[in-house]
Formats: C-alpha cells, sequence, structure tokens
C-alpha cells in the first residue's frame, strides 16, 4: 500500500482499517479521527485565538513597556512571519512527513509565546512575536494539509461544522477571553494562556496520530524560499503601510511595489528550475486549482475586509460596546456556523460541491450591498440580519475553498496545495483590509471637511476612540456618525462589486469526482506505508 492510498481511500484503492465496503470511515477508526481532530483543532484554535487575544491587552502592554509609536509592529512582525512561512512549512511537510513538521510549529508557537509573555521592551515583544509568528504559520497549514491527507475529501465534509466552530469561537471568545484575562492576570497570560492549550494539542497529536514517515532525498528550495519571503513581506508591507504610514505615491511604496513584483517574477523562473519548489507550477496547470485560488484571494479581499469595518460601525455608530466585540458578530459567526455543518453534510452524502461556491459568491455579494445601505438610524436588528446573510455566504465557501483546492492536486502535493489556498487568501485579506481602509479614511476625511469644525475634528485621523468622541458636541457628533455611515457605505458597496469578480470564476469551477467516493480516480503511488494512519485511540 502506497502512502497516499493510506491516507487518502478511494474507490479503487484498499481501505484503511475500519473502513467500511463504500471507503466511508466506521467503528474504532471513526472514533479516532475525531479524536485526533480534537488535537488539530485545538491547534487551529492557538492559531486563531492569538490574535484576537493580544488586540485587547495591547493598551496595556504600551502602557507598561511603552513604545506607542512602534505598536503597530506588535501585529505586522507577526502577520508578516506567519504568511512568509506559510508556503515553506507546507512544503516542509510534502517532503519530510507531515507530522513532525507540525509538531515542530506547535513547539515553535509555544516558545514564542513564553518568550513575549517574558518581554521587557517592546523591541523584545516586536522580536518574538515575529519568531512566534514563524510556528504559527505551520498551525493552519499543517491542520489542513493533515485533514487533507487523513479524510478523503468525500468524508471531510461531515468536519466541516467543527472547523467553522473552532472559527466563531475565536472571533467571538477572542476579546472576551482577551480582557478578562488581561484584567485579572495581567496582559503576560495573554501569551503564557497558549502553552496549556498547547501542551493539550502536543500530547494528542503525538499519541494518537501516526502519518507515514518521509525521507526526501531532494534539497530544500533556498532560492525560492529566499525570493517569496522578500516578495510576501514587500507585498504585505506595502498594503499595510500605504495610505497610513506613508502616501501611496511615495517612493517607500513605489519601491515595495517594484521589489514585491521583481522578486515575485524572480521566484516564479526559479520554480521552473529548482529540483524541489517551494510552490511546484504544475499545481496551477489544474484549472480547478487555479480558479479556487482566484476565488479565495477574492473571497479574503472582501470578507476581511469588510469584517474589520463591521465593528467600527457597530461601535461608534450604534454606541456597542468594544469589551464586546465579538457578540457583535454573532448573527454572522452563527449563521456561517450552521451554513458550513449543512454544505458539509450535503458534500459528504452527495459528493456534489460545485454549487455551494456559486451561492456562496452570490450570498457575500448581497450581503455586503445590504450592509452598504446602512446608516446612523440602522438598528442592530436590522444589520444583525445583514450580517447574517453575509455570514451564510462565508458557510457556503470559506471550506469548500479547501477542500477543492485539496482534491485539485495530488496527494504528493496536498501541503504546498493547502499552503498555496490559505496564502491566497492571506494576502487577499491584506489588500481588501488596506484598500478598504484608505477608502474609508478618504469618505470621512471628506464628509467631515463639510461640518463646522469637522476638519479640526479630524487632525486625530478618521477613525477616533469613543472617549474622543464622546466630547464632540452635538452638531459635530452627529456629523461624524454620518461620515462613519457614509465611509462604511463605500467600503461595502466596493466590497460587493469585488465579490461579483468571485462569484463569476465560481460558475467555470467543474465539478470532479471528489477522492473517498464512487467514480474517484486512485491517488497516485508514492513511497511505501512505515505505518498506520492512525493510532486506536479506544
Amino acid at each position: 500500500m502506497s502512502q497516499t492510498e493510506s491516507a487518502t481511500p478511494s474507490a479503487s484503492g484498499p481501505l484503511p482499517a475500519g473502513a467500511g465496503a463504500d471507503g466511508k470511515e466506521s467503528g474504532p477508526r471513526q472514533r479516532s479521527v475525531r479524536v485526533v481532530m480534537g488535537g488539530l483543532l485545538i491547534a487551529m484554535l492557538l492559531a486563531m485565538l492569538d490574535n484576537m487575544i493580544v488586540g485587547t491587552a495591547m493598551p496595556t502592554i504600551v502602557g507598561e513597556l511603552g513604545g506607542l509609536d512602534h505598536l503597530a509592529w506588535v501585529v505586522t512582525a507577526y502577520t508578516l512571519a506567519t504568511a512568509a512561512s506559510t508556503p515553506i512549512w507546507g512544503k516542509l511537510g510534502d517532503m519530510y512527513g507531515r507530522k513532525g513538521i507540525f509538531l515542530t510549529s506547535i513547539v515553535l508557537f509555544l516558545i514564542g509565546s513564553a518568550a513575549s509573555g517574558a518581554a521587557q521592551s517592546m523591541d523584545q515583544l516586536i522580536a518574538f512575536r515575529a519568531f512566534q509568528g514563524l510556528g504559527a504559520g505551520g498551525l493552519m497549514v499543517g491542520v489542513m494539509a493533515i485533514i487533507g491527507e487523513l479524510i478523503p475529501p468525500r468524508e471531510r465534509g461531515k468536519y466541516q461544522g467543527m472547523i467553522a466552530g473552532v472559527m466563531a469561537i475565536a472571533m467571538i471568545g477572542g476579546p472576551l477571553v482577551g480582557g478578562s484575562i488581561t484584567d485579572n492576570w495581567g496582559w503576560r497570560w495573554s501569551f503564557y494562556i497558549n502553552l496549556p492549550i498547547g501542551a493539550v494539542a502536543l500530547a494528542v497529536v503525538t499519541t494518537v496520530l501516526h502519518l507515514p514517515k518521509k525521507r526526501s532525498q531532494g534539497r530544500i528550495d533556498y532560492l525560492g524560499g529566499a525570493l517569496l519571503t522578500v516578495s510576501i513581506t514587500s507585498l504585505v508591507l506595502l498594503t499595510t503601510w500605504g495610505g497610513t504610514e506613508y502616501a501611496w505615491g511615495s517612493v517607500q511604496i513605489i519601491g515595495l511595489l517594484v521589489i514585491g513584483l521583481a522578486t515575485l517574477a524572480a521566484f516564479v523562473w526559479s520554480q521552473t528550475r529548482a529540483p524541489e519548489p517551494i510552490m511546484p507550477l504544475r499545481i496551477f496547470r489544474n484549472a480547478n486549482f487555479s480558479l479556487i485560488s482566484v476565488v479565495g484571494f477574492l473571497v479574503g479581499f472582501t470578507m476581511f475586509g469588510a469584517m474589520t469595518f463591521l465593528p467600527l460601525y457597530q461601535q461608534t455608530v450604534q454606541g456597542a460596546s468594544a469589551t464586546n466585540s465579538g457578540l457583535l458578530l454573532l448573527p454572522m459567526l452563527l449563521a456561517m456556523m450552521a451554513v458550513s455543518m449543512v454544505a458539509g453534510r450535503v458534500t459528504t452524502s452527495t459528493g456534489r460541491y460545485k454549487i455551494f461556491p456559486i451561492v456562496g459568491g452570490g450570498l457575500i455579494t448581497v450581503g455586503l450591498v445590504l450592509l452598504s445601505t446602512m446608516g446612523v438610524h440602522t438598528t442592530r436588528f436590522t444589520s444583525g440580519l445583514y450580517m447574517a446573510v453575509l455570514g451564510a455566504g462565508m458557510g457556503f465557501i470559506m471550506q469548500i475553498t479547501m477542500l477543492i483546492a485539496q482534491n485539485s492536486v495530488e496527494m504528493r502535493d496536498i501541503g504546498v496545495g493547502s499552503s498555496s489556498a490559505t496564502l491566497f487568501r492571506t494576502i487577499g485579506g491584506s489588500f481588501g483590509v488596506s484598500l478598504f481602509g484608505a477608502l474609508f479614511s478618504h469618505k470621512v476625511q471628506h464628509s467631515m471637511e463639510s461640518a463646522p469644525g469637522g476638519a479640526a475634528a479630524m487632525k486625530g485621523g478618521a477613525q477616533l476612540d469613543p472617549a474622543t468622541i464622546a466630547k464632540f458636541p452635538a452638531d459635530l457628533k452627529d456629523a461624524y456618525f454620518h461620515a462613519v455611515s457614509s465611509g462604511t457605505h463605500t467600503v461595502f458597496l466596493w466590497g460587493a462589486i469585488v465579490s461579483v469578480l468571485g462569484f463569476v470564476a465560481a460558475w467555470f469551477l467543474v465539478e470532479t469526482p471528489l477522492r473517498g467516493g464512487p467514480g474517484a480516480k486512485p491517488a497516485a503511488a508514492s513511497e511505501p506505508e512505515d505505518e498506520p494512519l492512525l493510532a486506536d485511540a479506544l
């Protein structure tokens, strides 16, 4: 039995122990898979929860360590390291085995967490956050790649609800947990809290998960890794600094654009020459993979960009508490989780999936159009209904994009396929937040200039804190609320326009049979199996 056959059973290949005649999981194996999934989801929770907990603690951190002018780098260093390392982690898993590489990423993340909690200066915290980000880059792609190797795409839908649930827990609970930890235990525990959670993930994955060992004879593509890192770093810094630290037409931003594009071109060229490329170009020969990469980029662009401004609108215009900001997104997240579970079950039972990115793209567009109609007097109930529409669209498309990406590559490329899909969504989100932020700021500034005293009030920027807004005279406060409503209208409307492109791209997907179901082709053989996929968890 080959590695890939043991990882992903097909209709024509051998079945794993405990599988039924139809290739579906049954008995002890199914329970073992669920135990492993528990460890994987805990690791995913680590990666998703961290930034949201730390974000709540940032004011306290600055108060103790100082360095307000370097505050943005605490987040930027983490984001850059995560984005740049994601493709490399995926390739290392393909070359040397997923379990060992995944455990290494967890250990690095925990070391970075402990060091960040012990930081004595802002410079130290930034450096340790970058180290923590290196580990985080392997967490998400490691989880997705292991799921891709462990569970055939036809059966994977039933676990989508678990993944969506973890996302909802992180986004809702992160700010609440972060605020509570900071108030009661101190900001350092915002990082230390990762240690016991990570220890549980390490214990479960180490004892229960057994994947085939690999010993690649190829060399790591150092040149490709370096070029990709420089390109991603330049593009992320461009979107982070553009319109904030530096003007869009400044030498710094133009320079970053030139460096980013030049190193990207050099990276593509290097991938045609490297024996073991970081991102083999053969994966893009599959039309489905290329299309779903575009869809993922556009979904990240619109979704993360739009979600950034939902709490801002509700906290500013609707007067919601910033402490409970995670709860503001509850209608969207619950809708996303419920729809994701339904879509996953339907995919598992029927093997059909093309309809979901189409419907999801359409609902995201409709949801963004509805959100663009919100004004000063829109009630929270109404905005909650609009968010539920957006969340339903996200539920149809979020996990399906990864499933399609993994089903479109050979098993030997499941790591780079997963990391590439994750990277495109991450880069899309970075571009979306930056460009939508520029649109929002310009619109708010322009609207306030026509209000008496508005120009002077906006010297602090387009996004003012609630304490400052509370001191405004009634007329100026009302003008600012209208300006923010106008800004969010512009953001959501442009988001809807961009999301139409993803909706159109989804129509061109070809519904090929999912591996592990009737009509699926067996995975290509690679190396002999060294050990069973799962230890018996019972």
